[in-house]
């Protein structure tokens, strides 16, 4: 089977929907920090009440959201410009497919190419192997482990601390 065209563009309001759905699959929620049964609205709102310091994107195949993430930047901290902290998911259909990592060269781009930012973070469960994985494969490295992190259907899980540094 031939690699889908994934195409990253930057998120509009007409997109919340096909977020919220991303954010409905099981296997998304169990990966971030959201909550089950998302609203529509909670993700309008991320896209068109957005901060001069966040970026929000898509990922999608053909017309067809298929992941989001965001990069957010510390422009108002003086001690903290030279970072930028990255969250993503991509919809439980399309995971294992080239998504994420079209996602992360994406914001690893933005990041180095043109807001100069010398640290990139993130923050992963210790059970994600796939997505530890993925950010290892762009020159991310765990700096620590951070217990009991969140609550997670029904128990604490730790998280590892990733950063990669240019």
């Amino acid at each position: 089977m031939d690699k889908p065209t994934i195409t990253i563009r930057r998120a509009v309001a007409t997109d919340a929907e096909a977020i919220k759905k991303i954010f409905e699959g099981p296997r998304v929620v169990w990966g971030t920090l959201q909550l089950p049964y998302p609203l529509t609205e909670k993700w309008e709102k991320w896209i068109t009440e957005p901060s001069d310091s966040f970026f929000r994107f898509v990922a999608c195949v053909e017309e067809e959201v298929v992941g989001e993430f965001g990069l957010d930047t510390f422009p108002t901290h003086p001690r903290r410009k030279h970072a930028g902290e990255i969250g993503m998911a991509v919809h439980q259909d399309w995971q294992g497919k080239g998504v994420g990592s079209a996602m992360m060269q994406a914001a690893v781009d933005l990041a180095d190419k043109w807001l100069n930012l010398t640290r990139l973070e993130l923050g992963v469960y210790t059970d994600n192997e796939p997505a530890i994985a993925l950010y290892k494969k762009f020159g991310f490295v765990i700096e620590g482990t951070m217990k009991n992190f969140a609550f997670r259907d029904g128990q604490f899980v730790d998280v590892y601390a990733m950063a990669r540094l240019r």
